[in-house]
Order: structure tokens, then sequence, then C-alpha cells
């Protein structure tokens, strides 16, 4: 093979990617930093093993977090060695194990046409369990009970276990917890379905039950490459290492100072101790960033060395310099909100070239997309939020797949139970109910019985007459969809049940909602079963286009996510903006209280996933960087006091510019303050106290009664005539001289005594 064909695919790496990329045999780490080129590394690995090494491609497993991410690997690929490469497993974690799934289900006891339960549709099925073992929904939250049954799922704790270890807790949530496990369990086995926790779980189960099987797919994957592993939790980790137990031929590639996603299971751990787990272990660390200026990194260097649990690395850059890191301070959110737009403005006005796409506001909670959302529409500036309700989450969506569900699945009775009176067919509520009760004595499925509901003897005419038709139109289509492509079949499905005329009598949504089924039957029309990344060339020939399209339609997460063709400003959370890049961006809301979060004070490992959070934030501009926050900002119908988040004190001051809104400046004019925030000084002096943290009711914090004089930097002096509430709910209010009455959170409030 030419030496110009084997090192093409390295070509341009610098020395710590082309050591990662080059590595062959036994487990590396790869700890990339923000905007290190990872992709890259990974794709070039990839090239390597099979233009250099001559591994076949189906001999590699590559996993990712996102299908876009997976896609694009793909995509590299390809490109780097000029063909497709055939057989080789690429995709995310919820795919492979789907597709492991689809080969293997019968030996769990499940059909291997199964469904997948996205989280609405389990939700549903956990508050009908709640509801058959006697537990009020509304007493009990359904959410919160299954994100416990989540949060088990992904340690691998199965129900039998949960229910064993918690029989004698005193929790008596837990409890019900532990009611509730197993029949759900059983209940998405009787409707052969799995959620998507079981897409992690239980292939986990297949290989650990069947050493054959286990013994035949750590041959097949000879090399395993895992993105985004700092993300991983104790399913994914188990995975992994299950499938690369004998050969160690395992890259991992990830950030410690990136891993955000503990309150969903993600264990920083998996990374951290990755080299106890692999002692032989080569650790490769890229820390040339290729995104943000100096400056930028300076900062996000900076504050996230104040994290204890670190591997430790230094983003450097050779774009030296850069702008200085804005913090605004404004008087309430719309105030934020407009300065943002304002700055926008101005920096569009100012720089040839700069489109509205180069522009993103991050935030930390999805309640703050509101104010900044009134202020984009009042400016007339075009954006977009990312986060919002997800295509296929929509009502009207959710209802055609229940169809399509149904007819792959006869045995789901989540979809069963959304489309069997929609459109209206006369089978109300009271009709469902007594089938629901004739099919469990009769030993039926619910499709079954519902073409023998004449027989039932609570069933009306009207309403057995309904279901018999329902079930006629179900039986017919799924005679259909082993005939036909997805597309025509959901188009004939349509017209079939002259959906779009019944969604036009909504009105103006109606309409909306008509516009998106025929996307959604656009998607399905170009669909192309053997394109899939999760589905195998025999798989194709196994099961109908339908199953292989509603498995892709299950996978596919956030596709409402950002639109790259669109010329808008983009609205997102911190979380939603992991993973991307813009030219500019504002992080607002940086409060105490706010970011980090209350409740973060409460554990120092929480403290420093805040931390991590603010650090991805930093990380997304490329070239100018603005924090902002409100001295008062409406939360829950209730106004806080604030003061600077005490992530900011880890900036160095010659990094930052400090700037106020018109508005904080007449406010100040009014109700001089006792002292100023760090942001607005000359950056030479530290505030004379440290910012309020919420660990209750501190020692050090200042104890008041009624008619003490006190002192609050926004509204001047004032008496206190009210105290109440307890700990970190204690509340106090004051009569100020120049503004009249307030109410303050006092662990927001940053008053002080009024010493004479």
């Amino acid at each position: 093979m030419p030496e110009t064909k084997t090192t093409t695919h390295l070509e341009g790496l610098n020395p710590e990617q082309l050591a990662a990329a080059a590595h062959f045999e036994g487990p590396i780490l790869v700890l990339a930093g923000a905007g290190s080129g990872k992709t890259r590394v990974l794709t070039a690995r990839v090239c390597n093993l099979i233009h250099h090494h001559g591994v076949p491609p189906d001999r590699i497993l590559a996993v990712t977090f996102t299908n876009k991410a997976s896609g694009e690997m793909r995509d590299r690929i390809s490109r780097l060695l000029g063909t497709t490469p055939s057989g080789m497993w690429v995709g995310t974690f919820h795919a492979i194990g789907a597709r492991l799934l689809r080969r293997h289900a019968d030996s769990l006891g499940w059909d291997r046409t199964f469904s997948i339960f996205d989280a609405d549709q389990s939700l549903r099925l956990v508050k009908s369990v709640q509801e058959s073992v006697g537990l009020d929904p509304k007493r009990w939250s359904p959410k919160a009970i299954r994100n416990e049954i989540s949060n088990a799922k992904n340690q691998l704790i199965d129900a039998a276990a949960f229910t064993r270890d918690n029989e004698g807790t005193f929790d008596l949530f837990v409890r019900n917890v532990a009611r509730v496990y197993p029949e759900y369990q059983r209940a998405l086995e009787h409707q052969n379905a799995f959620d998507f926790d079981d897409l992690l779980a239980k292939p986990v189960e297949l290989l650990q039950s069947s050493p054959e099987l286990l013994e035949r797919y750590r041959e097949r994957f000879a090399f395993v490459l895992v993105d985004e592993y700092q993300d991983t939790n104790r399913a994914q980790f188990r995975f992994v290492e299950l499938l690369a137990g004998n050969h160690h031929n395992l890259m991992v590639v990830g950030d410690d100072d990136q891993s955000i996603y503990g309150w969903r299971g993600a264990d920083i751990k998996n990374i951290l101790d990755f080299e106890d787990s692999f002692p032989d272990a080569r650790t490769v660390r890229l820390e040339r960033n290729y995104r943000s200026t100096q400056n930028i990194l300076s900062a996000a260097n900076h504050v996230i060395a104040e994290n204890v649990n670190r591997k430790g690395k230094t983003l450097r850059t050779e774009r030296v310099g850069g702008e200085s890191i804005t913090i605004l301070e404004a008087f309430d959110e719309g105030d934020e909100a407009r300065w943002i737009v304002q700055e926008i403005e101005t920096r569009m006005e100012a720089t040839p070239g700069l489109s509205y796409s180069s522009v993103a506001v991050l935030y930390r909670t999805n309640a703050q997309a509101r104010a900044l959302e009134d202020a984009f529409r009042r400016g007339g500036l075009p954006y977009q939020v990312v986060g919002s309700v997800r295509f296929y989450e929509r009502r009207e969506i959710q209802d055609v797949l229940a169809y399509l569900r149904l007819i792959s699945n006869p045995r789901d009775e989540v979809a069963f139970g959304r489309v069997v009176n929609y459109p209206r067919r006369g089978v109300g509520l009271t009709s469902q109910e007594h089938l629901i009760r004739w099919a469990e004595a009769q030993g039926l499925g619910l499709l079954e019985a519902a073409q023998r509901a004449d027989e039932a003897p609570d069933i009306r005419a009207a309403g057995a007459k309904g279901l018999a038709r329902f079930a006629e139109l179900i039986q017919r289509f799924s005679v259909r969809a082993t005939q036909a492509r997805v597309g025509e079949l959901l188009e004939e499905l349509i017209e079939d049940l002259d959906l779009v005329r019944h969604l036009h009598e909504e009105g103006p949504e109606g309409e909306d909602r008509a516009r998106n089924v025929a996307e959604l039957i656009a998607g399905a029309v170009d669909f192309d079963a053997s394109l899939v990344t999760s589905v195998d060339e025999d798989d194709v020939d196994t099961f109908t286009e339908l199953d292989i399209f509603l498995q892709q339609v299950a996978l596919v997460a956030d596709v409402d996510r950002l639109d790259p063709n669109a010329d808008t400003a983009t609205l997102m959370t911190l979380h939603n903006a992991k993973g991307l890049e813009f030219p500019v961006v504002f992080i607002a809301g940086m409060e105490e209280g706010l970011f980090p979060l209350a409740r973060a004070y409460d554990a120092p490992e929480t403290l420093e996933e805040e931390r991590r959070l603010f650090y991805v934030g930093i990380t997304r501009a490329e070239d100018k960087l603005s924090i902002s926050w409100a001295r008062q900002r409406r939360r829950a119908g209730d106004f806080t006091y604030n003061t600077l988040s005490s992530f900011v004190d880890a900036v160095p001051d010659a990094l930052l510019e400090g700037r106020r809104t018109d508005r904080l400046t007449l406010v100040s004019q009014s109700t001089p303050h006792r002292r100023q925030p760090r942001a607005y000084e000359s950056f030479t002096e530290d505030y004379e106290s440290e910012p309020e943290t919420d660990h209750g009711m501190n020692q050090d914090r200042p104890r008041f009664v009624k008619g003490e004089r006190v002192v609050h930097q926004t509204f001047g002096s004032g008496a206190v005539v009210e105290i109440s509430g307890f700990g970190r709910d204690l509340k106090v209010t004051v009569d100020f001289d120049t503004v009249g009455r307030k109410k303050l959170l006092l662990r927001y409030a940053s008053l002080e005594k009024d010493w004479p």
C-alpha cells in the first residue's frame, strides 16, 4: 500500500492528536479539551486501523452520544477513506443497544418487533400502573416515580433487586416506587416494549446472561471507541467493559471538565478512574484549542481550576489576546434582555459579515427564555429557541406515530389507548374501561378484544362497532406494512383517517398541525432503511421498513435542535449548548442562587458540576463573551434580589470590563449603594464581604428583628416590618425609605444592618 495512502488521514494533526490517532492496540484515554479536535482524532484513528493496520471495518465499534455525532463520524471516515466502510457499527449507545435487542430480544422474553417507548409513553404507562396498584397520581408524581425507576435501571438495578433492597426502608416514596417498578416492567414486557433505559440495561443483561453471545461480540468488535466518555453512566460503562474485557482495545475520548449530566445518571468517576479500571492504559491530553481567543480560554482555565475532582489540563491557543469579557449588571430580567438585544444590534452594525446565526444567548434554566424572547420580538431580531417542544413530541405527530407503532406491534397498549378514539369513532372512556376489564378476564390483548367487542356484555353497540372498525383498520394496515414503503403506508393511513380535515377543523392551530403531519409524511417518503446506521443489511431483510423507521424515529434526539442554515440568533440552555460554538456568546443570569443553583451548595460534587457547566458556556465563545446578571429577577412568582455569581470571582480582573444598563444607573442615583459590585469597580478591589451562599441559615448570616434598620444594595435604607418562613425559605419584609415596601427572600437579599 503506497505510503501516501496510509498517512493521508494523519496529515495535519498536531503531535498530541497524532499520538492518539496512531495508537494501535491496548486501552487509551484521550482527555480532549473544548475545541481541541476530538472528532478528527476519532475518525483518523478509525481510518488508521482500517487503512494502515488492515483491521476489517466490521471489527470496529464506534459509540457516540448523539445521532448528529455518529452521522458526522461516518461521513468523515467515508471521505478520508474514499469509500463507505462496510459493516462498521457507528451509533449512539441507545442505537447500538436497540440493534442488539432487535437481533436477540427473544432471549429476554420480548418479540423482535418490539416498540420503543419514549419519555411520554413510559410516563403514561407508569401512571396507569400507579392507578392499578392503588397509588393516587395526584399525590405521588408519576414523573418522579418514573425518574427513580430510570435511575435504578441506569445503575443496573432491576425491579427484583430494587424491591428487595428497599422493602424495609422508612422512605415511603421509595417503598411506593418498589410497588410500581415490578408492575411497570411486567407491563412493558406484556406490551412487547422497551423504554429508553432498557436500551442500555437490557443489552448488558443479554451479554451477562449468555457467555456464548458475549464471546461472539467480543470477537466481532476487536476495537471499541467511545466518544464523550465523561457522560457515561453505570450501564454504559458496564456495556463497554464487557465488550473490551478480553482484548482491552478500548479508546475513550472525553473531557472530565465538561461532565455536566450527573443529574441524569452520568458518573464522572468513569473517566476519572479509567486508569484504575485499565491499569495498562495510555493517556493523551489534547490541550490545543482551535476555537477561542486566549482571553476566553484564560477565563475558562481559571474557572475550572477551582474544581478539585479533575484530571487537570490547560487549554491554549495561537489566537493571542482577544476582546475583554464583558460583565453586564442589569436592573431586572427585562432590562438584561433588552441590553442583550441592543448589544447584538450594535455588534451587527459594527461588524461587516457578521450574521445573526453567529450569536448565541445561553442560560441556566428554561424559564429565563421568556424575557429574552419578549425582547427579541420587540426588537425585531430573528431568533430560534433550542429545547422547546420537539417535532416528534408534538401532539399530532405522537398521534400518527401511535398508529404506526400499533400497526408494527399489536401488543402496544399505550399506542392503543392514545388513538382508539382519535379521530372520534364513538369509543368513549367508559367503553375503553369495559374493554380493558373484559380483555383481562378473557386473557386477550386489547386489539384482539376490540375485534370481538360485540361479545363484551357491558360495551354498548355504538362503542363495539367503533372498536371493531378500529381493529379492522389496524389489521388491514399491518398487512399493508409488509408490502408497502413506509411513505406510501403513511400517506394511505392519513387519507383513510381523513386526518387532515379533522386537524383543519381545529382552526389556525390545526393548520399548523396539518403542516407538521405533511412534514412527517415527506420524511417517511424520503426514508431509506438501507441508509440507517443502526441496522445491518440482514436487518433490512428481516424487518419491515416500518419497523426500522419507527426505531429510527424513537432514537432521534433533539429534532427541533439548532437549524444551522437559519440566519437567526440562538437561545438555549447551557446544557443544550454543549458541543456547539459561536463567534459571539452571551451567558445570562449569572447570579448566586440561579447559576450556580441554590441547591448546588448542598453537595460539593453538585457545585463542581455547576462550575463545569459554566466552563462549557465560556468555551462555546470564539471571539466575544458577555456575561450578564440582574439585581432583581422574578422567579416562581416572587422577586429575588441578587448578587453576582461567585463563579465569576475566579476570572482575573485583567480579562474583564464592567458595564451597567441605563435603567440601573437611574435607580442607583436615587438609592445609593453602600458598596458597589465588583463588575463596576476598577477591578482592583474585592467585595467587602463574600456573596451569600445557600447553606440555610449560616452562622455568619446577620440576624434581623422587627423594627431594625437595614440597608439593601439597590433599595437603600429601610426598616424591617415582618419576618416569616424558616431556613432557606426565610423572608423579610422591609419598608424602604425611597421605594416603599418589599418582601425579600433573605438568602438572596444581601441585607446588612444599617449601623449608626
